[in-house]
This record gives C-alpha cells, structure tokens and sequence, in this order.
C-alpha cells in the first residue's frame, strides 16, 4: 500500500484494521525541498531550511509546521533542490573577475561635492 498523501512528521499511517501501512519508500526516497519563509515585517522570502516531502502540497504544509509554529510566517516558497543550480565556490575569483575593470561601477570613482551629506 503506498502513504496517504497527508503523512506528517511523527504520524505512523494506519490501515482500517490498526496495522501500521508499510510503503516501499523511506522518508530518503523523498525528494528533497529548500524552504524559504518571508515574515511579517520583510519584504524579501529568506532560506528557513529544507524537507523531504513527496510533493509540494506536502512540503508546503510540512514547512508550515515546523518553520512557522509561531505565526510568524506571512508567504511560505518551497523548491525542489534539484532544481536549484549554484556557482562553484572554487571559481569565484573567475566569476566575479569581469566586474573589477568596471570601476564605474564602484563609489570610489566618483568625486562627490561637499554640499552631498551622508553618502
């Protein structure tokens, strides 16, 4: 028999009988889920952590109750991680090489007049 689709952490699925329900998947077949969590008083979602949950209906209840048990939460995203590509930390010297000969873009090139306060 396979999992009930509302499965949460610490619950054991039970069949009609009382017998526990035994899937041919674990919790580490899941796929894995970054969540982010934007609060009340931000504008922007920031990383909360990450899940496994077989699908986003559940990832998204799932981060509900462990990432915002204290009503905190007003937007809640979650991102199955293998969707999520990131640079090589080894390489950052060559990723970010191109904007160092664009000094315009650095406050240091411009001459700021006195009259300009608090820049």
């Amino acid at each position: 028999m396979n999992f009930i689709r509302k499965f949460y952490y610490g619950d054991i699925p039970e069949d009609k009988a009382g017998g526990n329900i035994v899937s041919n998947s674990s919790k580490t077949d899941w796929p894995l889920w970054e969540v982010f969590i934007r609060s009340k008083q931000g504008l922007d979602h920031k990383h909360a952590g990450s899940l496994h949950a077989t699908d986003a209906q559940m990832a998204i209840e799932n981060a509900r109750d462990v990432y915002t048990r204290r009503m905190e939460g007003v937007s809640i995203w979650v991102v199955e991680s293998k969707y999520i590509h990131a640079s090589n930390p080894d390489e950052a010297a060559s990723l970010y090489e191109p904007a160092n000969d664009k000094v315009y873009r650095h406050p240091t090139f411009y001459d700021l007049p006195d009259e300009v306060n608090h820049m």
